[in-house]
């Protein structure tokens, strides 16, 4: 017998349903769940998704909703403004397919990530049981709560604030770093976050895709502040990473060239699905690498011309990258370093024994995938919460050492350089290297039988199985 069925609508792009997709196995192996995804659809092509779809247990479902149409948002708007409008457009689809699912199967729970709080109200017409899963830190999440006081008491943009915010129990955060969404005030995109953000309080419960002991400090304060701020109950459930077998064009070249390479020398450097540099800037990347003399794998793509919003959506660039790399640099460099211009096996090679370092835009799936590996990280973030994600790796958990730009944005070859040996050859790197060995062997346990993380989302589960509906 099944315990239950739960529909997840994950928010647009492919780093926010890949964790979900974790869940939903998790949901199944664990807690015999069956799940269907409620794909809200941008008019995007959308076939990376139907392939992570597909690959799932029969018991996972997914449908793909009707796509929604956003001609009348301006070209210039921010990523998450047009995954705002999505998931709001697609509100009444979401509505007419869970209360069709509802009426044929045991429903007890609607899970929604960090843009879909909306379908709440869904949750609460059809007596499901409203759940966030939070794809990212619990800081983060420390932030959403403390924004709208932030919001009533300063007039300034974020940036602008004389002293850092002390969120509770998180390393203090200066205004510069905030997720991206917030860095003007006036925009639609900020005032609709605000608008979602308070919605948070008013879920059954938030999944976090976090771990006791990479946060202990904020998890705390979720269970000192609970009463005081109002909050629903906060689940660690992480590490949740994508697992399984790679499968892909640059799997058995990036795999057959790592495993000629000596253990722990190389560095792995890649920006993520939505992650693109200038021009010049991808110039001085190729140029310190290659000044730096160590190994190298990096996973590029073609500059600017193909925007994050494009490639976080799925949509690469027909552009041949190795167009845009400095004269002579692939002859020079063919001997230590191998450049991937389409796709890599992510969690394969930062679990491969000869990757010693990882090079990042400081994603959170990254991140985690980084510390399940025990992989010492360069963090360069570039756009959402990355700089926030930085701030903790570097400056509370010392796993990482964060890039300094020049005052025109853009990092130097020289310093590039120097991150990268001191990374994969010097004592400092060691250090960086051990500490992520700490956090690695802390996740282990944190999702073993008995782990905090293991029994976080065996609690959520007794909770659903309970649900009368």
């Amino acid at each position: 017998m099944a315990a239950g069925h739960v529909a997840i609508v994950p928010s647009p792009g492919l780093g926010h349903l890949i964790p979900l997709t974790e869940l939903a196995k998790r949901l199944f192996v664990h807690h015999n769940f069956t799940v269907t995804f409620f794909i809200p659809n941008d008019g995007t092509n959308l076939t990376l998704q139907k392939k992570l779809l597909e690959a799932l247990p029969e018991t996972i479902s997914s449908t793909f909703l009707p796509p929604i149409n956003l001609d009348d948002v301006p070209p210039e708007s921010m990523m998450e403004t047009k995954i705002a409008l999505t998931l709001t457009r697609s509100l009444s689809a979401i509505r007419d397919s869970v209360k069709a699912l509802a009426e044929s199967t045991r429903l007890v729970a609607l899970v929604v990530d960090v843009f879909g709080l909306e379908a709440f109200d869904v949750a609460n017409e059809l007596n499901l049981l409203p759940y966030l899963f939070f794809p990212s830190t619990a800081m983060g999440l420390w932030l959403v709560f403390e924004l709208p006081k932030l919001d009533e008491t300063t007039t300034c943009e974020y940036r602008d604030l004389p002293e850092p915010v002390r969120l509770p129990g998180c390393v203090p955060l200066h205004g510069k770093d905030f997720v991206e969404i917030l860095k003007d005030r006036s925009n639609v995109a900020y005032k609709a976050f605000l608008r979602i953000g308070k919605r948070y309080k008013s879920a059954a419960g938030i999944m976090i895709n976090s771990f006791a002991d990479v946060e202990p400090g904020a998890f705390k304060a979720f269970k000192e502040h609970r009463q005081s701020h109002g909050l629903p109950p906060v689940y660690p459930i992480g590490p949740v990473i994508k697992t399984g077998s790679a499968s892909g064009l640059g799997e058995n070249e990036c795999l057959s060239w790592l495993d000629d390479q000596p253990i722990g020398s190389v560095l792995f450097v890649s920006f993520g699905t939505g992650g693109t540099l200038t021009s010049e800037q991808m110039n001085e990347l190729a140029l310190g690498l290659e000044m730096s003399g160590v190994r190298f794998l990096w996973v590029t793509r073609s500059p600017n011309e193909t925007s994050k919003d494009a490639a976080f959506f799925g949509v690469q660039s027909s552009t041949d990258p190795l167009r845009f790399l400095p004269q002579g640099f692939w002859e020079r460099t063919k001997e230590v370093g191998l450049v991937v211009t389409s796709w890599a096996p992510q969690v394969q090679i930062l679990s491969h024994g000869s990757t010693g370092g990882f090079l990042t835009h400081c994603g959170w799936n990254s991140t985690v995938e980084s510390i399940v590996h025990g992989v010492p990280l360069i963090a360069w973030p570039l756009y959402a919460e990355q700089k926030m994600n930085s701030v903790l790796l570097a400056e509370d958990l010392k796993v990482a050492w964060r890039v300094k730009v020049n005052d025109k944005g853009i990092v130097e070859r020289e310093e590039i350089a120097k991150y990268a040996k001191g990374l994969i050859e010097g004592d400092e790197g060691k250090l960086l290297k051990k500490k992520m060995i700490e956090l690695k062997e802390a996740s282990q346990v944190a999702l073993s039988q008995d782990g905090s993380s293991t029994k976080s989302l065996a609690e959520v589960a007794q909770i659903w199985k309970g649900h009368k509906n």
